[in-house]
Parts: structure tokens; C-alpha cells; sequence
């Protein structure tokens, strides 16, 4: 019951998607993290996990590389069920990985602990902090093994009233979309 609701609901927000031009999409990608940037997690974190974006999800691309030069920003790869950690190093350290991520190719990170802050990108969210991925369980099973703040990202239209949970599934600890912070937390 809970795995079809949340079929439907990816896509249902898939199909929202479709409704914005890409132009659209980079003015709220711009807003939300420009935002983001204010946070005291963020400002104070000196090690951010990030990810490198998809065409329809909140664009990371120059904000990744613009906060490369001043904060450690570790980027994940996907490696069969699991999400192996990496620092980013520049656009030339990229290559594409498993469904068209541009991934870093330097070396592993391995002090997953020291992160500080993790950005999270998510089908949906809602205000209660429950995030719908895409169904893999990539995050779900990285969350735990970090110690970080967690902020899930995605735009205004993505948000649900309601995301159901299995147990586990991962919380976040603030969601936030081009308007700033919509959690209850």
C-alpha cells in the first residue's frame, strides 16, 4: 500500500515537472540557494555533501562549484546500491556515472563522519521533514552513516501534504524550497 502511494505520488510529480520551462527552473534553483547560502548550518559547516543535479531537480551546478573554493564539497556516486563519497575537484574531475550524473572521479572520502551539513535532493518532501526519493534507497541507507545536519531541497510544487514512511525511510531536519524554509522543525 505504502510503495504504490508513493509510485503514484512520484508520478504525479513527475508530471508536475513538465509544466515548467528550464528557465523557470533555474530562477528557483537560483533563489533557493541563495537562501540556503544564509543558513548558520551552512555558513558555519566547512564539509557540505551536496549532489550534482539532474536536469529537473534544484540546479547545483555553479553553486557547487562557486562553494568548492571556500568549503570541502564532497559529491556522491553512485556503485551499485550503495552511494560512495567524493570531493569534488572541478568540472574536468567529472565524469557521467549510473542515470547521467556527472560524477567526481578523484578519490574516495572516507571520513563520512566529518561532514557537517548534507543537502538533499528529493522527488518530494513534506513539512513533517519525510522525503520520497526515486525509489532506490540510495540516501537512506547514506543518512545514517553521517553524523550531518540534514536539509532537503526541492521546488515549491514538489511539496505533499503527506509522504508516506516505512521505517527506513530518512527525516530530514529542515526542508526548503525557492520560498526558504517550509518544515515544521
Amino acid at each position: 500500500m505504502i510503495r504504490e502511494k508513493k509510485k503514484q505520488l512520484r508520478k504525479s510529480i513527475s508530471q508536475k515537472k513538465k509544466l515548467y520551462p528550464v528557465r523557470q527552473l533555474t530562477k528557483w534553483s537560483s533563489s533557493l540557494l541563495s537562501k540556503l547560502e544564509n543558513h548558520p548550518a551552512f555558513r558555519q559547516a566547512h564539509t557540505i555533501l551536496l549532489y550534482y543535479s539532474l536536469p529537473d531537480e534544484v540546479q547545483t551546478h555553479e553553486f557547487v562549484e562557486r562553494w568548492s573554493r571556500e568549503k570541502q564539497i564532497i559529491l556522491p556516486v553512485v556503485k551499485g546500491d550503495e552511494l560512495e563519497l567524493r570531493q569534488y575537484t572541478g568540472p574536468q574531475d567529472l565524469q557521467k556515472g549510473s542515470f547521467g550524473i556527472e560524477e567526481p572521479t578523484g578519490e574516495l572520502y572516507d571520513t563520512p563522519e566529518q561532514i557537517e551539513l548534507t543537502i538533499v535532493p528529493g522527488v518530494s518532501f513534506d513539512r513533517n521533514g519525510n522525503r520520497l526519493g526515486r525509489g532506490k534507497g540510495y540516501y537512506d541507507r547514506l543518512l545514517p552513516q553521517l553524523r550531518s545536519y540534514n536539509i532537503g531541497i526541492c521546488f515549491g510544487f514538489q511539496l505533499s501534504e503527506e509522504i508516506p514512511s516505512e521505517p527506513l525511510d530518512r527525516v530530514m531536519d529542515e526542508v526548503w524550497t525557492e520560498e526558504g524554509k517550509v518544515s515544521k522543525k
